[in-house]
This record gives C-alpha cells, structure tokens and sequence, in this order.
C-alpha cells in the first residue's frame, strides 16, 4: 500500500468514526429506531469477509462435470447405473486444468457426486463410485487427479457434492444426513485445501421415493471446521445464484441484499462472527438491494452473486454437441454481462468420454482469451491527468488496493480526464474497492465535443467490476459523473479500451 493511499485510508476511517459509522462486517443488523439514512449509511459499510473478497477477484471459475453421465449419454442419472461403464480411455486431469488456466480461469471445481450417487472417489460409504469401476482396475481416484493437477499449476480447487443421491437406500431418513457428512468429511480431509464447496438445491425423491429434508446447517459447521477458507456456494452463506444458467448477470447487481434471518442474540454474544447461514427469500429477482429493498430489511448481508453457464447446451458431454460449442464471441458476451456486471462467471467445460476437454471447446477457450487479453492490455487513459489532484492517480495505477474516494461527506463527483492526445476507444472498465464497501449508485461517461459534454454511457451499480460496452468514441477529455452513492464512493480502477475484434 503506498503512501496516498494509507493517507487516504485513514481518512476514511476518521470520517467513519465521526459520522458514527459502525465497524465494517459483512452482515448489519437493522434496529427499529434506524431512520432510512441510518440504513444506507449501514448498507455502505457492509463489506465481504476475506473468504468472500478472494472468491470475487478470481473473476472466471469454472465446472468439470464429469461422471456416470458422461457414459450413458444423459443429463441426470437415476442412480441405477452400473459402476462398470465408467472407463474413460485416457482421462488426463492435468489437461482439465491447463485448458481452464490457459482460458484465464483461476478456480474449478469437479463433481465429485451428481445426482446419480456415482462418486468419483473411492468412498467408504458406497459400493457406487469408481471402486466399482474398470477404470485402473477400481483403484481410480478422479477427486485427487484434479486436486493435485490444481495444486501443480496453481490454481484453486473445489468440489461439488450433490445433496439429492438417488442411489443412497438411506436418502429420505435421517441417516442420510449422516451419510453426507461422512462423505463430505472424506472430501474434505483427503485432498488438501478445498477452495469452493458448492451445493445446490436439488430435492428430488431417493428410491425409496421419499424426499430428504437437508441439514444445510450442519454440513456448513463441518465445513468451516474442516476447511475455512472454502467458500460455499451457491446454497450456502457466502455465494448465491444469480437466477439463470445463462451466463447473463443483472444491469444492476448489489453485493449487500436483506437478510431478514440474522439471529440478534447470536450476534450480541458474539458467538456469529463469521456466518454460517443462508439469507431466506428470493434472492432471483430483478431488485435485490436496491433503497426500496434495503430499508425494511431487518439485517443486512454480503452475499455476492454467482453466474453458470455451460460452454455446451448440455452440463455432461454429448458427442452430438460436438458443434454447438459456444463460440468465443458468445463467451466474450457472457464475459461481459457476468464479470462486468460485478459477478463471478462459473464456465462449464465437460470433459468427454476419453476423459479430456474435447478439441473444439479448447479451440473456442483459447480463441475466447486471446481476445480478452488483447483487449485489455492498453488502457488508453494511462497518463491522463486528471482534475482530482494526487489522490486520483490511484484509479490509474493497475492496483486495485489503492483508491480514490471523495472528502467530507460528498456523495456524487466529477472525475475529468484529460488524455494524452485524441483516443478512440469503445469500452468503460470501473471498479470500486470493495473492501469499503459497495456505494456507486448511479454514474454517467461524457466525452468533450468542442466546448459541449456528450454522453457516451450511463449504469447504476459498480461493485468489484463493470464494463460497458459502446459504440467507438474518438476523444481527448472525457468525464466520469458519479450521480449517486451510499456516502464516500470509492475508486480503484478507471478504464477506457479499445475492443479487439475476433
């Protein structure tokens, strides 16, 4: 951290205190006396935990869905499959991992059981998994392949462990719960650090035809004592799902959303320092944090949003999609409308029956990545001066630990830039530092036309990333308007590109 910024850091933190801010946490309760402004002023303040903050700068994770369905050709196994058709003829997790970091990804995660009840580890708790399999004579161990593939180049590791088992005798009792702790706990004390555990809510009848009420609660304890930096995803206390598959986030995306179920006394006694629950309600709409949401909360939580999407049609390989792998235009929309839209995007990439990322898709992953990076190689408002003195050049420098905020109790600004010389570019990159927390309500891009401010773009919400695209602007000043925001705004990185065309 240089120097401006600790000064700016500091400032913050005096001005905290003097407007009676309370410390930063990633959850507010909400008291009865609280006056609106009381309520965005806590709203602006909640801020990611550690666990939370990391799994936002990855940016780009991704799936391996990989299993007994990659073998009958089906989307959701029903749990009677025979063990012995799982024989991938060269599975090679090491090329898994090397795609998916080649392509920018930074985390993937495997699944480890799907629905079916086939565990790609060799469990104690079942006869159906690998062990059963023809694949190295049942002494396999697909999880630790990946893992350790993960540990090798570097890049974080998760696992996904289906609650609904359709082949588990026990599922719909009680024991069941037991059972998915026992194979929950072999995932994760056999393989290292465990960087993502993700559930999702699947509910479906076992064969015994009843449904299973899940101890979500439980399995969240287990998981923070075995591993505490996991983050766990998508139902669970640190992650939610953005609401669709398609890769498409919100226009408006806010990190802090009601959470109406937060325990006061829990809170008091200090015995909820690091949550372990999941904000109830419906966290798939169109409006989750916004003022109107916010102030008749009775608590607030940091829960960001996660967006999934498969590179195929389908979640498991089928030959026959073959050709219909999304092109790397297509990915580069996702791109933009999920981690410019202050999400993460969890990529989908189905290893085929041999047991490697088919041909096509590492063609598409790689095409997709080399646009990205061309893209945003040159910021073309490097070196402008700006109107904001020494503090601002913070916004410039590529470190997003360093920031610009307003003084005193300013919520809006006017960021001028002058370039170095005319510029033609059609991308806006913002970021703010979300370690403050989220604020930017309301922003707008000009550009100077002779002595008049054109407008270029608008948006509301910030967060960790936005991009904007629009059509190409040539200027030599333009102008960030910040319009609204939940006291200070904070800036870490201003942006302006030029996109490379595929």
């Amino acid at each position: 951290m240089n120097k401006n910024n600790l000064i700016t850091l500091a400032f913050t933190l005096l001005c905290n205190i003097a407007f009676g801010q309370e410390a930063k946490e990633n959850y507010v309760l909400i008291h009865p006396s609280d006056t609106e402004k009381d309520i965005i002023a806590k709203a602006a303040n909640v801020t990611p935990s550690p666990r939370q903050l990391r799994w936002q700068q990855l940016e780009l994770t991704a799936f391996f869905h990989f299993g007994i369905n990659t073998f009958t050709n089906k989307e959701w196994g029903d749990g009677t499959e025979d063990p012995q058709i799982f024989n991938p003829t060269a599975l090679d997790a090491k090329q898994w991992v090397i795609t998916a970091k080649n392509a920018g990804i930074k985390q993937v995660i495997i699944t480890a059981k799907h629905h079916d009840g086939f565990c790609l580890w060799p469990t104690k708790t079942t006869s159906h998994s690998v062990a059963g399999s023809p694949w190295k004579e049942g002494k396999g161990d697909v999880v630790k392949e990946v893992a350790d593939a993960c540990r090798a180049y570097g890049i974080g590791f998760g696992i996904y462990l289906s609650p609904w088992d359709r082949n588990a005798s026990v599922y719909g009792t009680d024991a069941y719960n037991d059972f998915f702790v026992e194979q929950l706990t072999e995932l994760l004390t056999r393989y290292g650090r465990v960087d993502e555990v993700w559930f999702d809510g699947a509910n479906g009848e076992g064969p015994n035809g009843k449904k299973q009420v899940y101890d979500f609660e439980r399995w969240y304890k287990l998981i923070r004592e075995l591993q505490p930096a996991a983050t766990i995803a998508i139902m669970g206390p640190d992650v939610r799902w953005v609401g669709t598959e398609s890769g498409y986030g919100r226009e408006t995306e806010w990190s802090v959303v009601p959470a109406n179920n937060l325990d006061p006394s829990e809170i008091a006694s200090g015995s909820q320092h690091d949550l372990a629950f999941k904000p109830q309600g419906d966290m798939t709409g169109n409006d989750l944090g916004s003022r109107e949401k916010i102030v008749n909360a009775k608590g607030l939580v940091w829960y960001p949003a996660e967006t999934d999407v498969s590179i195929r049609p389908g979640w498991f390989y089928h030959a026959k999609e073959d050709d219909r792998v999304k092109t790397p235009e297509k990915l580069l929309d996702i791109y933009y409308s999920s981690v410019g839209r202050n999400g993460v995007l969890l990529l989908n990439i189905p290893p085929d029956k041999r047991g490697v990322i088919h041909e096509n898709d590492v063609a598409n992953l790689m095409a997709w990545k080399k646009i990205i990076t061309e893209t945003f190689t040159v910021n073309v408002a490097s070196g402008a001066r700006l109107n904001i003195g020494n503090r601002g050049k913070s916004i410039l420098d590529h470190d997003y630990d360093t920031y610009w905020t307003t003084r005193k109790k300013d919520t809006t600004a006017v960021i001028e830039l002058k370039l170095n010389g005319s510029k033609t570019f059609d991308v806006l990159l913002l970021q703010e530092n979300i370690t403050i927390g989220q604020r930017i309500e309301q922003f707008v891009l000009e550009y100077q036309d002779g002595k008049k401010w054109k407008k270029i773009t608008e948006g509301t919400t910030v967060g960790y990333k936005r991009l904007i695209r629009f059509d190409p602007v040539t200027a030599s000043k333009v102008r960030l308007r910040i319009l609204s925001s939940r006291l200070n705004p904070t800036l870490a990185e201003f942006g302006l590109y030029k996109q490379v065309q595929p």
